[in-house]
């Protein structure tokens, strides 16, 4: 419904290629990645779009967001990702514009391999013509070259995770994972 509709501008343009996106557990980063997807696609098929205004220029959507994995075609969550990112990279290499949206990127590798790939795959990305977002809990990936970061925030109020899915500049300073784990009952 409208009334619970959190509106946040988003501008990508030469100067602003790339959006890192930190945040904390259900702050908003995969909802913002789906909600551009989605009407990026909208305003490409003539539809109305859920924006107050909207400025597109052509391009073709690459996203990889909620990659799972798979017993029946014997692949690993991570496998289906990077299979998925090469799909986007050959968009890229088609020399057409493209807008990128990469959730949680790498999440199922260790922490070095992590943020040595996504800064390759990012840079060989912002080498094409591309602009896009990438969210990520882990903070390195922050420092990836050529980004601006961006955030969301959250808030524990009498006990309560309390989010307010408005988008802000720099990186996030806190997260909320131990907060969860204990609010579950699990002893950390």
């Amino acid at each position: 419904p409208r009334h619970k509709c959190i509106p946040n501008d988003v501008a990508l343009h030469p100067g602003a290629r790339l959006l890192l996106v930190s945040g904390s557990n259900m702050s908003g980063k995969s909802t913002l990645l789906r909600s551009i997807g989605l009407n990026c696609a909208l305003a490409w098929a003539g539809a109305p779009v859920a924006a107050e205004r909207l400025r597109i220029t052509p391009l073709r959507l690459g996203a990889s967001i909620r990659t799972a994995d798979s017993l029946q075609d014997n692949r690993s969550r991570f496998l289906a990702e990077i299979l998925r990112i090469r799909q986007i990279v050959g968009l890229v290499q088609q020399g057409r514009p493209v807008l990128f949206l990469l959730d949680e990127l790498l999440s199922g590798t260790n922490s070095h391999d992590r943020l040595i790939g996504a800064s390759g795959i990012v840079r060989g990305l912002l080498a094409g013509n591309t602009i896009g977002l990438v969210t990520t809990h882990d903070l390195a990936l922050t420092q990836i070259e050529g980004g601006v970061n961006v955030h969301f925030e959250d808030s524990i109020e009498d006990g309560e995770l309390e989010f307010d899915y408005k988008l802000r500049p720099g990186i996030v300073s806190h997260g909320n994972a131990l907060a969860l784990m204990r609010a579950v009952g699990l002893e950390v």
